[in-house]
């Protein structure tokens, strides 16, 4: 294998690193590290295609060279960052700006309420318990304890129906993989139960409290375990106080390792509910096991991967189905387990023209959470009658809503861009909500302004976008503008209050969502139009956004950022490569950037179902025609870009985000830079404490306003 060096040499890189050498800011640095070439080829039915960075595929864990370049790539910019005169500024008041108390909807179970708080800038936001509403909260689990860097979380919860035990899930340095613990409520011990290797899996208890159903994988290979594909999860029962060794499997498929599981419970504590999985596509397969009986395994129910099929509630052997079977908008139908043939279901919540989001079965009604133009709608259904509407303050979201079939209560949250945090309380029988909470941060809300446009993409779908703004900001198109987005996976973007956005406002900046195809904001019809063949759909929505927002004067080119996470990450850097004249900023973040590779790591070989693989002919002149680290050319200004990243990102690997800024670093034809921020003990996003969210968002925003300037 022929190796070739680019840039200069390490000696010059360290003898400026070590001097202490400073650039203008307006530049590139005068230096980048050197990054090792290699020639490999690889042939994609019968096109060879170059990748001369796959060495910086390897963990870092497992690769000196690796870390040894992470380390130079940093040096250069913090270095970078910290010579931004903004920086510090911008820093110190999104820390005053996150310096506010932060409350969940609470919920109920085993006869006690639970929420999520932090008191400001803790870390990690910790889990309380209280009696009843008005009765003092006492800390349940408080993760802050858990390490002296806040880099391992809560990522998980589920509690027995009789409030004596909580099973929850630690997760590490960002990572998906999770480990269970159990604590007996009543006298906060923690029991010596520790299940490992569990991954995209909840836990559900039992009705008689005494152990609960989870789904693991076998130990990965030494080394592998942040990069190599999952296959063949595996349904567990963990007893209360055994060894994970004497678990029980209830259920796997061998025959069919591509599967995951979903496990639940029913309420009455009758049914054991698997819901089978094989991609990010909602299509599923239902498994039901009568916990009635002393064995068995569970057996089909419902579904062949074809719909959507969730499981909202039951009564009895009747089973409440959220599905887009027939109803691509969604719908809740009845179906009996004893007579599950198509032909005998019953509509309970018919199709509507807005998106079905989610439903929950709470005090006899059915609470429905759809999506009418990006924006929540809620409506609450009984089991005969017209629906109710709740209320809600504006243009803005709704969340929470659980509850059991019997409860007359049940809790949400509010928020809009400029409205922070609110929580209510619901009254399923009068439809009355009660204000219970109300976030109070350092800003003024009436100083703002959201308006929602349409506009038309470039082959004239009508395209919806939140803009938010100061009231007496003047449209000149002298005004940075942030544009964000994400258009896949059918996650929609909709309106929520964010600090980091505050402190952009704050500085006269315009912030932009567009609501592209590939998300969910209008149904399954909309998904579809932005994936595999019709992925460039994302790309022309987002640049459509663009154009409109420089023809309409909220801005111009030279002060147009865009940024985007994870499939964000990819949108960016597409856009980027295609219109990089469009754009003064980008920063993409935890990218998808190779798209002929993705399927190889981790959690990548899930996401063909939106972008289809390199592995068909067809699909691979499609994904090859935007593949951000592919269609980077030499000769090209980009604009001023900073990716960012983390070193155990196992979900989307960093060496996508490595690959992707060698190159860029290697082609700029211009003064702008080109730098890669890499965290450390950090994953993909969930879990990072606040003081790295503080100083990652402080980085991203300074650099953002340093290079883009008004008049």
């Amino acid at each position: 294998m022929r190796v070739r060096f680019i840039r200069a040499s390490a000696a010059l890189f360290l003898a400026a690193a070590s001097a202490g050498a400073v650039w203008a800011v307006e530049d590139a640095p005068a230096q980048y590290p050197e990054t090792r070439q290699v020639e490999q080829s690889d042939d994609y039915h019968g096109t060879a295609v170059g990748d001369p960075y796959r060495w910086l595929e390897t963990d870092v864990r497992e690769s000196a060279e690796v870390a040894d370049w992470v380390s130079r790539q940093n040096a250069v910019t913090f270095d970078y960052l910290r010579a931004i005169p903004e920086r510090e500024d911008v820093r110190k008041r999104l820390e005053q700006l996150w310096n506010y108390e932060k409350q969940s909807a609470p919920f109920k179970k085993g006869g006690r309420y639970y929420f999520i708080k932090n008191d400001g800038l803790q870390n990690q936001s910790v889990l309380y318990s209280r009696e009843s509403l008005d009765a003092p909260a006492q800390v349940l689990l408080d993760p802050n304890s858990w390490s002296k860097d806040g880099t391992v979380a809560l990522g998980g919860t589920a509690f027995s129906d009789d409030g004596n035990y909580v099973a929850y899930a630690v997760s590490e340095a960002g990572s998906d993989w999770r480990t269970w613990r159990v604590m007996e409520i009543a006298t906060r011990t923690v029991l010596p139960d520790e299940l490992h290797w569990s991954k995209s899996s909840g836990a559900a208890w039992t009705k008689d409290g005494l152990g609960f159903f989870y789904g693991r994988f076998e130990p990965p290979a030494e080394g592998a375990a942040f990069q190599a594909l999952t296959y063949n999860m595996k349904v567990y029962y963990h007893r209360v106080g055994t060894p994970q060794a004497d678990d029980t499997l209830v259920y796997e498929r061998a025959d069919h390792p591509e599967w995951g599981f979903q496990m639940d419970v029913t309420e009455d504590g009758r049914y054991l509910v698997l819901t089978a999985w094989i991609g990010t596509d909602e299509r599923y397969s239902l498994f039901v096991r009568d916990l009635g009986t002393t064995d068995g395994k569970p057996e089909h129910f419902i579904g062949d991967f074809d719909a959507e099929y969730e499981v909202v509630g039951n009564d009895g052997p009747v089973f409440y189905l959220k599905t887009n079977e027939s109803a691509p908008n969604g719908r809740v139908v009845a179906v009996d387990a004893r007579e599950p043939a198509r032909e005998h279901w019953r509509e309970v919540v018919a199709e509507r023209s807005s998106a079905l989001r989610a439903v929950y079965y709470v005090g006899g009604a059915f609470i429905a959470s759809y999506l009418k133009d990006a924006r929540s709608q809620v409506l609450v259904y009984t089991k005969i009658g017209e629906p109710r509407e709740i209320e809600l303050p504006g243009i803005g979201s709704a969340a929470g809503f659980s509850g059991r079939s019997d409860d007359p209560e049940t809790f949400y949250e509010y928020a809009s861009f400029s409205t922070p945090p609110s929580v209510y309380r619901y009254d399923v029988a009068t439809g009355a909500s009660t204000l219970l909470w109300k976030a109070t941060v350092d800003f003024d809300p009436a100083a703002y302004v959201t308006e929602q446009v349409f506009y038309e993409s470039k082959d004239g779908t009508r395209v919806p976008m939140f803009i938010t703004r100061k009231k007496d900001a003047t449209l000149d198109g002298n005004n940075r503008c942030l544009l964000f987005g994400y258009g896949g996976f059918n996650i929609p973007s909709t309106p929520g209050f964010s600090v980091s956005r505050i402190a952009w406002l704050e500085r006269g900046g315009v912030y932009a969502l567009a609501n592209l195809r590939g998300g969910g904001e209008y149904g399954e019809a909309w998904h579809k139009a932005g994936t595999k063949l019709q992925k460039q759909n994302v790309f022309d929505d987002f640049i459509g956004a663009a154009e409109w927002l420089i023809a309409k004067k909220y801005t111009k080119p030279a002060l147009l950022t865009i940024q985007g996470r994870s499939n964000g990450g990819l949108l960016v850097g597409a856009a980027m490569t295609q219109r990089p004249e469009l754009f003064g900023c980008a920063l993409p973040a935890v990218g998808v950037m190779d798209m002929l590779r993705f399927q190889k790591f981790t959690a990548g070989r899930y996401w063909v179902d939106d972008y289809g693989s390199s592995d068909d002919p067809t699909e691979f002149k499609a994904i090859l025609a935007y593949s951000p680290y592919h269609n980077l050319k030499p000769g090209v200004c980009y604009p001023p870009t900073l990716v960012t990243t983390a070193d155990t990102d196992d979900r989307v690997v960093p060496g996508h985000s490595f690959k992707f800024a060698a190159r860029l670093q290697e082609l700029q034809a211009c003064k702008n830079p080109a730098l890669i921020r890499i965290d450390t003990r950090a994953g993909h996003g969930g879990g990072k404490p606040t003081s790295k969210l503080i100083e990652e968002y402080a980085d991203e925003i300074a650099f953002a306003l340093h290079h883009t300037r008004p008049e």
